[in-house]
């Protein structure tokens, strides 16, 4: 039985391969699955201009013959002819997308390495005409080595001299099609770079903004330079979190005090100054007070999302992701961890791959979120003189990228181990459209700022007060008999002295051990609790006043300041963030081991760090 040619449409998503398929074939169309997997079969005949017919294919859009889902490994095997009940195709259409001219054509060289007969149909040349790009087709067609048709799908502008150039490229196919390949070369970014070389030939014009983007991804995605780039901006990031925050942290440190004398002066003493004063107002406001550091921290953040960066950062990871089994499809959750770990494990649900998801969900809260900037602080402003290292460069914002680093490093190593034991796989190619660089809008990045002051807001006078308020409670009572410290005779004491036991080996003091437990609520009511202990163990309300750093570097060695700044590096993040992954993963399986193996790095880190400062003599 003789069939009609077999045409295949294929391309990218979003090339507008769907809607030539449908100009092409009208009502004669036929939807099916594939034998043996649950993906849509859209077929249908068009006929050529001497009337021949052809039956035409559409397949599932992908960005390459490296398959990430069910629907791309179709595209993949019907190209390569492995289909079960399906023809090795006699000729090839690839659409492509002439607004985004070199990142289609990536798929377009792959497929031509394959020495198969095809065509391109470079689709929406409406819209690239309307952004000011002109090609020359006849280059493209010869750096291509085969014919070249515009269209326009939605309007049908093009058919015609697609049929043409089809009934041509079928009439010198070869009568006996090549067996099936068992390899194919499948280096994404060897295609890339030569896709970037034939649209700078076939592209004679552009806009100017265009060519400016192209200019600076020059240097941005460069293989050396653009690391550079990425971490100096993160170490400019941490300087200005503590430079430019000094000033407005003392107002709102006066503004706490004023409130705090104003309270003592005013109101008798009793139960409810007690807890205005040392629960509320010095517990809240000393987590409060980090306020400038989270919004100097989202300014950056919001900026470089805005202009077009975010995304330039992410394929600069990829490679990096790569080395330890992971896709760049995973760089996105683990970006928005950095602001709160809940967001970031939900959007995993984009991550195809099941073992990829639970690596990102389980390394997740590695990423250092917004909640700790407070703890980190703290400690830093406590202990780390405030002098600079270099023109330019102070010791604690270098210390605070040391920290965020040692995060992203944890997490990467963690992402190692994982898919080499639980989650064993490697990560998949990943592919991203870059935006243009532009000019981020004062107003968006006010909006962000607003709403993040506000979380941030809404969560001290919440959880953090709900939490400093039971504390201080349990902190209060019972009261402690003449000559005892209220903070060991309470009833928070002495479930504190109970962990003690297993924290005082890497260095942790009892104030420190009373401290993680509320954390797991809030990672910010750390510092609240601290306040809140010392305020109630202060001798005066003049000494209970006393800012919170002070009394800390006046206590604490230098050695256990380090292992509680490493312990907060690794340890869980708040029991939401548990939450969230016993809902995403149906069970308490992985969240159990995200609570065992994020306890136990916390452990062996805070462990080491303290050891180590010991053995140094700091």
């Amino acid at each position: 039985m003789n069939h009609p040619p077999l045409v295949a449409l294929v391309g990218n998503p979003n090339a507008g391969k769907s809607a030539l398929f449908n100009a092409l074939t009208g009502a004669r169309q036929k939807v099916g699955n594939y034998p043996g997997v649950t993906v849509e079969r859209h077929s249908g005949r068009m006929a050529l201009p001497d009337g021949r017919p052809v039956e035409l294919v559409d397949l599932p859009g992908t960005y390459s013959l490296d398959p990430s889902s069910p629907d791309e490994a179709v595209t993949r095997d019907v190209v390569l002819g492995r289909q079960q009940g399906e023809r090795l195709p006699d000729v090839l259409v690839v659409v492509a997308d002439a607004t985004n001219l070199d990142n289609h054509l990536r798929f377009v060289l792959q497929l031509k390495a394959l020495d198969r007969p095809m065509l391109v149909a470079l689709n929406m040349v409406d819209m690239a005409e309307r952004d000011g790009l002109k090609f020359d087709l006849d280059a493209l067609s010869a750096e291509i080595g085969c014919p070249v048709v515009p269209t326009v799908a939605v309007r049908k502008r093009g058919l015609d001299a697609l049929r043409d150039a089809l009934a041509e490229v079928l009439a010198g196919a070869p009568a006996t099609l090549p067996p099936p390949l068992d390899s194919f070369d499948a280096d994404i970014r060897h295609f890339q770079r030569e896709a970037r070389r034939v649209a700078g030939v076939a592209i004679t014009e552009q806009p100017r903004a265009r060519a400016v983007t192209r200019s600076m991804d020059a240097i941005a995605l460069h293989p050396v330079f653009g690391p550079i780039i990425l971490l100096t901006l993160m170490f400019v990031m941490f300087q200005a979190v503590f430079s430019w925050s000094e000033a407005p942290i003392g107002w709102i440190e006066g503004l706490q005090g004023w409130l705090a004398d104003t309270a003592v002066a005013t109101l008798p003493e009793n139960f409810l100054r007690d807890l205005l004063v040392e629960g509320i107002i010095n517990g809240v406001g000393s987590v409060v007070v980090f306020l400038p550091q989270i919004l100097i921290l989202f300014l950056f953040i919001l900026v470089l999302e805005a202009s077009g960066y975010m995304v330039r950062a992410a394929f600069l990871m990829d490679r990096l992701m790569a080395s330890v089994g992971l896709s760049g499809r995973a760089f996105i959750p683990l970006l928005s961890s950095f602001a709160c770990a809940i967001p970031g494990i939900m959007a995993t649900r984009a991550i195809d791959d099941p073992k990829e998801r639970l690596t990102t969900i389980l390394i997740a809260p590695l990423m250092t979120c917004s909640a700790r900037l407070p703890v980190y602080a703290l400690i830093i402003g406590a202990f780390i003189p405030a002098r600079q290292v270099a023109p330019g460069v102070g010791l604690q914002g270098l210390v605070l990228f040391v920290l965020y680093l040692a995060g992203i490093v944890g997490a990467v190593l963690a992402a190692f181990v994982l898919r080499r034991t639980l989650a064993k796989g490697q990560g998949g190619g990943f592919m991203m459209e870059m935006p243009r660089y532009q000019m981020p809008s004062l107003r968006d990045v006010a909006l962000g700022l607003w709403h993040r002051g506000y979380v941030f807001l809404r969560r001290a006078g919440t959880t953090i007060m709900t939490v400093t308020i039971a504390l201080w409670l349990l902190a209060s009572y019972p009261v402690a008999p003449e000559g005892v410290k209220q903070s060991e005779y309470s009833a928070a004491g002495r479930i504190a002295s109970g962990l003690e036991v297993v924290l005082k080996p890497i260095g942790f003091n009892h104030e420190m051990s009373l401290a993680v437990i509320p954390a797991m609520a809030a990672r910010e009511v750390a510092v609240s609790a601290l306040q809140t202990v010392y305020a109630i163990d202060a001798a005066d309300e003049e000494q209970g006043a006393q800012e919170l750093g002070g009394r800390l570097s006046g206590r604490w060695s230098l050695p256990t300041a380090l292992a509680f700044l490493a312990w907060f590096v690794f340890a869980p993040q708040c029991l939401s963030t548990i939450a969230v992954t016993r809902r995403e993963t149906n069970g308490w399986r992985v969240p159990g081991l995200m609570l065992a193996y994020l306890f136990g790095l916390a452990y062996a880190a805070a462990g080491i760090t303290y050891w180590s400062a010991v053995a140094l003599g700091l």
